[in-house]
C-alpha cells in the first residue's frame, strides 16, 4: 500500500474542501438557511460525486470527499447516495442518467440522509430492494435528515457474497471518514477559539490545561488518518473479509477518538461551549450519529486488535 495521495486524489480532496468551505454552514443559524442549503445541494449535484463509484472512484477517493464534507458539516446527502450508487452498480443496474432522482440507502429500516430524496435501496442479505422514503424521523444530528422506509418493495438485483462484503466495508469506511472529518472540524474550531479567547492578558491556548488536550487531539487525528487510509485502500485492494476487518478496526478507533476530540472542543469553549450557538455541539452530535451508523462492537474484532484500539484511544 502506498499511503501517498496521487495528484488527482489531492485535487479531488481540495475541490471538496473548497465547496464545503464556501457553502457549508458557518454557524448553527446557517443550518436553517434554506437558500444556502439549496445552493449547496445544486453544487454537490453538479459535481457528480454521488455517483463516483459508478465512475470508477476508489474507496480512498470516496473517503476523501466524505472526510471534507464532515469537516465542514455539509448538510445535504452524500454518504447515502454514494452507497446507493455502489449497491446499484453491484446489482448490475444502469448508470444513473443526468438529472435522475437521487437515491439513498436504508439501515435498520431507516433511510439515511433522506433530505429531498424519495427513493431508497435496502440490502436484504444479498438482495437489493427498492422502496420509498416515508415521514422524516427526528434525530440528534442537526446536519442530516433521516426518514422512515415505505413499501411496496421491488427487486433491484442481487449481489454476490464478495460484492456484499465490499459494500459493507465501503459503508464502514465512509462513516469512519465522516467521523474523522467532524473530529478535524471540531479540533480546528477549538484551536481557533483557544488562540482568540484571552484571560488574564493571555490567550487561553497558552495554558497547559488547554494546550495539552488539544495536542492529544491532534495525535488522535493523525492516528485516525492512518487507520482510515488503510481501510479505504482495503475496500478495493484486499479480499472482502480482510477489507471488512480493516474497516471495523478503523471505525472503532476513529469513533472513540472523534468523540474525545469533540468533547474536548466543548470543554475548551468553557461556558459558551454548552450553548446552542456554539458549533461544538453540532460536531459532537454528528460524531455520535456517525458512530452509531453501521456501528461496530468491540466483540466483533479479535482480542489483539481490540486491545490495540483501546490503548490507542486512551481507554487503558
Amino acid at each position: 500500500m502506498d499511503a501517498r495521495l496521487t495528484a488527482e486524489q489531492a485535487g479531488l480532496r481540495d475541490a471538496a474542501a473548497r465547496l464545503a468551505a464556501d457553502l457549508g454552514p458557518g454557524s448553527v443559524h446557517d443550518l436553517a438557511d434554506d437558500a444556502r442549503v439549496a445552493r449547496l445541494e445544486k453544487a454537490v449535484a453538479a459535481t457528480g460525486w454521488r455517483a463516483m463509484r459508478s465512475d470508477g472512484a476508489t474507496g480512498v477517493e470516496a473517503a476523501l470527499v466524505a472526510e471534507e464534507f464532515g469537516r465542514r458539516l455539509v448538510d445535504v446527502p452524500f454518504l447515502g447516495p454514494v452507497l446507493a450508487d455502489d449497491l446499484r452498480r453491484g446489482a448490475g443496474g444502469d448508470e444513473p442518467a443526468a438529472g435522475a432522482p437521487v437515491v439513498t440507502v436504508a439501515v435498520d429500516g431507516v433511510a439515511v440522509e433522506a433530505r429531498g430524496i424519495g427513493r431508497v435501496l435496502v440490502l436484504d442479505g444479498n438482495r437489493v430492494l427498492a422502496g420509498r422514503t416515508g415521514p422524516a424521523r427526528p434525530g440528534a444530528d442537526l446536519t442530516k435528515v433521516s426518514a422512515e422506509v415505505a413499501g411496496p418493495f421491488e427487486s433491484a438485483g442481487e449481489l454476490s457474497a464478495a460484492q456484499t462484503g465490499r459494500w459493507r466495508a465501503l459503508a464502514l469506511v465512509l462513516t469512519t471518514a465522516d467521523l474523522l472529518g467532524a473530529a478535524r472540524g471540531a479540533h480546528a474550531l477549538a484551536c481557533g477559539y483557544a488562540k482568540d479567547r484571552r484571560q488574564y492578558g493571555q490567550a487561553i491556548g497558552s495554558y497547559q490545561a488547554v494546550a495539552h488536550p488539544l495536542a492529544e487531539g491532534l495525535a488522535l487525528i493523525e492516528g485516525s488518518v492512518s487507520v482510515l487510509r488503510h481501510a479505504a485502500w482495503a475496500v478495493d485492494a484486499l479480499p472482502p473479509a480482510e477489507a471488512i476487518r480493516a474497516a471495523q478496526i478503523a471505525k472503532v478507533y476513529c469513533a472513540r477518538a472523534a468523540r474525545d476530540i469533540c468533547e474536548t472542543a466543548v470543554q475548551v469553549h468553557g461556558g459558551i461551549g454548552n450553548t446552542w450557538e456554539c458549533l461544538a455541539h453540532v460536531y459532537l452530535r454528528r460524531v455520535l450519529a456517525s458512530a452509531g451508523l453501521f456501528g461496530v462492537r468491540l466483540e466483533e474484532i479479535g482480542p489483539e486488535e481490540t486491545g490495540r484500539a483501546e490503548i490507542d484511544c486512551g481507554l487503558w
